[in-house]
C-alpha cells in the first residue's frame, strides 16, 4: 500500500488568473518539473511523490480546475484547461521545464507542447494505458449530484477507489499489478479535492477521456507508472523564478491565499482589496466557506479576510495544544504576518472567543468587534457536550465516515444539542439543502483529523471572565434561531455599558436560506456598528 506522508511536504500557492484561480503545489529545488496530476490522485499526494523520487528538481504540481481547489473554471474542453494551466505558469517566463502527464491529463500536456507557451524541453506521460483502457470500458463518474441522504459521497468515494483497485477495462475484476494501492489518506485527500465541485469533477473527467488519445497515435513516450521515469540524464538550468503573490480575482469575488506566519500556514478567503481591514473568524470544526455571505457582504470600501483555523479547512494542522487564547494567538501572528496593526473583526460562536480573546491580550490590535452567539453555557452543559458532541471520522476504507460526517451536520440543524433527538430538542431553522449539506459536510471532511480541535476549545473558555476584561467596543448580537443567543442577555449582564451594545438581529445570514430582507437589515447592523468611530 502506497503512503504519502514521507518526503518534503510541498508548500500550496494560488496564482490568479483571468476568470479564478489555479492552485500549486512546490516542492524541493531544482531545475522545473511540471506534473499534471490526472483526475484519480490529489495535486498535493502527486508533488509529494515527485520530490521524493525525483531529489534535485523543483516539482510543481498543478491543480486541474475540476479537482481540487482551483477555482478557474474549467471550460468546455482540453484546450481550455490547457490555457488557463499556460496562463498559471506564464511567471516561469524563460525558465524550461520538463513536463509529466498522469492518466486523463496527457491529452493536456500534448496541447501544451504543441502550444509553444512554455520552455518544454520533454514530454512524458504516465498511465495514458490505464486511461485508454477506461475510455474503451466506457469508464465514467456515476451521477454525482447532491441528494438529501449524502449517497453521492458513496458513489464518487467508491469511484475513485475502483480506478486503483479494478481492470481498467474490465471493473468486474481486481487489478493484481501495477502501481501499489494507495492508502486510505491518499484517498480520502483525493477524495476531498474531487467532492470540491462534483460537477466540475464529471465535466473533466468528460473532456479528457474524449481527448485521449492511444499511445500509438502520438509521438510523446509514455511509461506505466513514475518508477520508471528516469531524468538522471536530462540537463537543465536550476528554476529560479517564484510564483507572483496571490492577487484579487479581477470580478472582486472571494478569492483564495495562504499566509505563512510564525505558527504556521493559515488559508484565508478575501473579499474586497482597498479600506480598512476586517478579520471574519468563523465557528469551529469546519472552513470559513459558509461565511461567504458575510465576506461578501461586508466588503464593501473594506478589505475582508475570513480565516481557517489551523487543522480546519485549508490551514495547516496547529502544531500544539489549541485553545481559545492559542487561536487568538495564531491570529495575531497572522495579523503581524500580513503587516496589520489594527483590525475589527467579525467573530461566530468560537469565532466570538477568539476575538474577544484577541481584544484582552492584544488590545491594541483591535478596534472593534462584533461577536455574534457567544458561547455562555453552565459547566454540567459543559462537560455533556465534551462528552458526547465530537464523534471519530477517521477515514475508512469503504468510506463509512462519509454517513457519520453527513448526518452528524444534517442533525445539527435539527436538533440542539445535534445527540438529544428528543421533540424539545427540536430546532426550528430547517434542514438545508443537498448543496447546502454538501459544503457544510465537505468543511468537516477537508479539516480531517484536526476537525475537533478548534471547535472543542469553545467549551472550555471562561467567557464570562474573559467578558469582564474586555476594553474594546464589541456589538454582541445572535439571530433568533441561534442556539446560543443566550449571549446576548448574559452580554448585556456582565458588559460594561460604555463599551457593550447587545441586540438580537434579524436573522443569521450565513445559515442557508435566510430570508433576504432580513440578511440585508442584518449586514447593516454589522457594516453601521463597524463604521463607528472609537476614542482610543
Amino acid at each position: 500500500m502506497e503512503h504519502d506522508n514521507t518526503g518534503p511536504a510541498p508548500r500550496p500557492h494560488y496564482v490568479t488568473i483571468r476568470g479564478g484561480q489555479i492552485r500549486l503545489w512546490i516542492s524541493g529545488e531544482g531545475a522545473n518539473l511540471i506534473v499534471l496530476p490526472g483526475l484519480v490522485r490529489s495535486a498535493e499526494s502527486v508533488a509529494r511523490r515527485f520530490a521524493r523520487s525525483n531529489p534535485g528538481w523543483r516539482v510543481i504540481a498543478v491543480e486541474l480546475p475540476g479537482i481540487g481547489y482551483s477555482t478557474a473554471p474549467p471550460g468546455e474542453d482540453t484546450q481550455a484547461v490547457a490555457g488557463r494551466i499556460a496562463e498559471a505558469l506564464d511567471w516561469l517566463g524563460e525558465e524550461s521545464c520538463v513536463l509529466v502527464a498522469l492518466d486523463l491529463a496527457c491529452p493536456i500536456a500534448e496541447i501544451l507542447a504543441a502550444r509553444g507557451h512554455l520552455r518544454i524541453a520533454r514530454v512524458v506521460t504516465l498511465g495514458r494505458e490505464t486511461a485508454c483502457r477506461w475510455k474503451t470500458a466506457g469508464i465514467s463518474p456515476p451521477d454525482l449530484s447532491p441528494r438529501q441522504d449524502g449517497t453521492h459521497l458513496f458513489a464518487l468515494w467508491s469511484f475513485l477507489r475502483d480506478r486503483h483497485l479494478l481492470v481498467p477495462d474490465d471493473p468486474g475484476l481486481p487489478l493484481d499489478n501495477g502501481e501499489p494501492v494507495p492508502s486510505v489518506d491518499m484517498l480520502a485527500d483525493t477524495f476531498v479535492c474531487a467532492a470540491q465541485d462534483p460537477s466540475g469533477y464529471s465535466a473533466a473527467w468528460r473532456y479528457c477521456i474524449t481527448a485521449l488519445q492511444p499511445a500509438a497515435s502520438v509521438a510523446t513516450p509514455d511509461l506505466a507508472g513514475d518508477a520508471d521515469l528516469d531524468l538522471s540524464e536530462v540537463r537543465l538550468q536550476e528554476g529560479r523564478a517564484a510564483p507572483p503573490p496571490t492577487d484579487p480575482v479581477p470580478d472582486g469575488a472571494i478569492w483564495h491565499d495562504y499566509v505563512e506566519t510564525a505558527n504556521g500556514r493559515l488559508h484565508l478567503r478575501r473579499a474586497g482589496a482597498n479600506g480598512d481591514p476586517l478579520l471574519v473568524i468563523p465557528t469551529g470544526g469546519g472552513s470559513s466557506a459558509q461565511f461567504a455571505p458575510v465576506i461578501s457582504g461586508l466588503s464593501g470600501g473594506r478589505s475582508v479576510f475570513a480565516v481557517d483555523y489551523p487543522g480546519n479547512g485549508l490551514s495547516a494542522p496547529p502544531e500544539g495544544e489549541v485553545s481559545i487564547h492559542s487561536l487568538a494567538n495564531d491570529l495575531i501572528a497572522l495579523l503581524d504576518a500580513m503587516g496589520i496593526e489594527r483590525t475589527d473583526i467579525w467573530g461566530s460562536h468560537t469565532g466570538s472567543l477568539v476575538a474577544l480573546e484577541m481584544a484582552v491580550v492584544a488590545p491594541e490590535r483591535v478596534r472593534r468587534i462584533v461577536m455574534e452567539g457567544p458561547v455562555f453555557i453552565d459547566p454540567g452543559f459543559q462537560d455533556d457536550i465534551l462528552a458526547n458532541y465530537f464523534l471519530d471520522f477517521t477515514p475508512d476504507k469503504w468510506g463509512r465516515h462519509l454517513l457519520s460526517v453527513w448526518n452528524w451536520r444534517r442533525d445539527m440543524f435539527m436538533y440542539w444539542p445535534w445527540y438529544r433527538v428528543e421533540r424539545t430538542a427540536a430546532r426550528h431553522l430547517g434542514v438545508p439543502d443537498a448543496d447546502q449539506l454538501h459544503l457544510y459536510a465537505l468543511g468537516i471532511l477537508e479539516s480531517g483529523g484536526t476537525y475537533d480541535l478548534a471547535y472543542r476549545s469553545a467549551f472550555s473558555y471562561d467567557t464570562g471572565a474573559r467578558f469582564a476584561k474586555l476594553t474594546r467596543p464589541a456589538l454582541v448580537c445572535a439571530g433568533p434561531n441561534d442556539q446560543l443567543k443566550n449571549g446576548v442577555a448574559e452580554a448585556r449582564r456582565l458588559g460594561p455599558s460604555e463599551l457593550v451594545t447587545a441586540k438580537e438581529t434579524a436573522t443569521t445570514v450565513w445559515w442557508p436560506d435566510p430570508d433576504p430582507d432580513e440578511a440585508r437589515e442584518t449586514l447593516a447592523v454589522y457594516d453601521s456598528y463597524l463604521r463607528q468611530a472609537v476614542r482610543d
